[in-house]
């Protein structure tokens, strides 16, 4: 079986990693196409060598631009790769614009499309992710759900003949990387248990130079030490706007690699944040996660109060460092082997065998 991933942002980063492993271990073919939508070294290539990913085999450069010039970009520069690759499978992952890109070019030339993380849903209909989500859900022929949430949205869309519960491949990544890092010490000199883990990036949370100010000014504001993992996206707003960071409670930080950032959440007492990823990573690591949206992807993260929503940021200086709710944590995404049941899923459905 030859499968070629399309990927070009951190998230997708992680995910690849144990897919590819899984992939390398049971012998099959497999291209890794970058689109270069996360182009930043610290957004890019440190995934790649600190989660041992084979590098790229194409790296197509594509960098930034509106949501509509960039994934026409990657369109247009996609589709002879894949036409070249003739794979079994193009496997897409999550919910950016590589993920659109990359399944709307494989349907136009006819080739089998899987989408991992499938049948996520925040309803949002404003937020580009949810577009992509939708939108690449429809056109994929294998949809490779990571929740029973999720295989339920996809029924509820009539796509359950086209879906798979195979768990969540971050998960895996997740588990394997808590476990190395377990006794590493608290980043920036901060003290284990006593700070907040803080990344901001999203257009409702930055666009807009009132709402910018004000998360600034509440993440500032709070009791403890904020470790604000600054997103290039945030810090070009608040230079844009003119506002500074770096004031009050927060200290700021580049993102992090993977294993330090999962090593500072472990070493935290709690995450505030805007991404998908960091709301269900704080929910597996064990600390309660409060999040600036009016939605989550993740709603099994909510249960028992593992994760807040707080789009108002009424209330933040308390809800933020709430204690760990004491509740055992459920088990929603998996055990652990969603990238082994990820390749099984996709050598057993190839078509034609």
């Amino acid at each position: 079986m030859k499968v070629v991933s399309v990927v070009g942002a951190r998230p997708q980063f992680v995910k690849l990693a144990p897919v590819a492993q899984a992939l390398d271990g049971a012998g099959h073919e497999h291209v890794i196409v970058h689109t270069g939508q996360h182009y930043d070294a610290a957004m890019s290539d440190v995934f790649f060598a600190d989660l041992r990913i084979p590098a790229p085999d194409v790296h197509l450069a594509i960098g930034s631009g509106s949501h509509g010039v960039q994934t026409g970009a990657m369109l247009a520069a996609i589709e002879p790769v894949l036409a070249d690759a003739a794979p079994d499978w193009v496997l897409v992952y999550g919910d950016t614009n590589s993920t659109l890109a990359g399944a709307v070019a494989a349907v136009k030339l006819h080739l089998p499309v899987a989408h991992l993380e499938a049948g996520l849903r925040s309803f949002n209909r404003l937020m580009p992710e949810e577009h992509n989500r939708v939108l690449t859900d429809h056109a994929a022929d294998l949809l490779l759900a990571p929740t029973e949430v999720a295989m339920n949205h996809l029924a509820d869309e009539g796509l359950a003949a086209r879906s798979e519960l195979v768990g969540d491949v971050m998960t895996d990544v997740c588990l394997q990387v808590r476990d190395a890092v377990a006794g590493d010490a608290p980043p920036a000199g901060l003290d284990r248990g006593g700070y907040l883990v803080a990344t901001i990036h999203r257009a409702e949370n930055t666009d807009d130079p009132d709402r910018l100010r004000a998360v600034v000014g509440a993440l500032e504001a709070l009791p403890v030490p904020v470790l604000l993992l600054a997103h290039p996206r945030l810090r070009a707003r608040c230079e844009q706007h003119g506002i500074a960071l770096g004031t009050g409670a927060v200290v700021v930080a580049d993102p992090l690699p993977y294993p330090a950032m999962v090593g500072a959440v472990v070493g935290s007492r709690g995450v505030v944040t805007d991404s998908g990823g960091l709301q269900k990573e704080a929910f597996l690591l064990g600390r309660p996660c409060t999040t600036l949206r009016t939605e989550t992807e993740w709603p099994e993260t909510l249960a028992d109060g593992w994760n807040a929503l707080l789009p108002g940021l009424g209330g933040l200086d308390e809800v933020a460092v709430r204690p760990a709710p004491t509740a055992a944590r459920r088990v929603p995404y998996g055990s652990g082997d969603a990238a082994s049941r990820t390749v099984e899923a996709l050598a057993r459905r190839v078509v034609g065998e």
